[in-house]
């Protein structure tokens, strides 16, 4: 009687065990589309494709406009690192344009200083170690102050005096790094 009572408990465990992995299961599957979604409806604002070919088989004509894909391709980088520059991305874009450099160098240089702001002095703002040094912490009131500025100093204090790649960068922004410019390059070809 003893051993009928242990099989059914074993039996029952097993059948437990067996629906908490398949409702577990389930659940992270619902979530991975979730995101997903999210993530493709997030690009699609920024692919604004028309069915031109469809409409021409049909006789219909339509002008096709291609947009600018690169705030998407920075989101995209962003939420895979979960950074809180995702919402920053078309600023970030309008920011390089507006000084004149590429839009890859930003991301590239916060995901080595602060891991893409993920690490960070408390309030600051600052994903580019820009001003801090020693106990100095040079602090923004938003990202968008913050990559102003960081934008505004890279035009002016580095490429306008030549220092266009990130070995040359590097020399006077990171001087005591034997790596920074390796990977601020390696992070610019992933943004590519």
């Amino acid at each position: 009687m003893q051993k009928k009572k242990f099989l059914w408990l074993v039996a029952f465990l097993i059948l437990f065990i067996l629906n908490v992995y398949t409702v577990t299961s389930y659940v992270h599957k619902v979530r991975r589309v979730e995101a997903a979604n999210l993530i493709l409806e997030e690009i699609s604002q920024y692919q604004e494709f028309s069915d031109s070919a469809q409409m021409q088989k049909k006789g219909y004509q339509a002008d096709v406009q291609l947009s600018d894909g690169r705030a998407a391709n920075l989101k995209l980088f962003f939420r895979k690192y979960n950074s809180p520059l995702y919402d920053h991305a078309d600023f970030i874009v309008k920011t390089a344009d507006k000084y004149q450099f590429d839009y890859r160098l930003l991301p590239a240089i916060a995901m080595i200083e602060s891991g893409l702001c993920r690490a960070i002095p408390t309030n600051s703002h600052n994903c580019w170690g820009w001003g801090i040094y020693g106990n100095t912490v040079t602090r923004f009131e938003s990202y968008e102050e913050a990559i102003e500025t960081v934008s505004k100093g890279l035009r002016k204090n580095y490429l306008d005096k030549g220092m266009t790649t990130a070995s040359q960068i590097m020399a006077s922004y990171a001087p005591s790094s034997t790596s920074w410019a390796n990977n601020v390059n390696n992070f610019l070809n992933v943004l590519e």
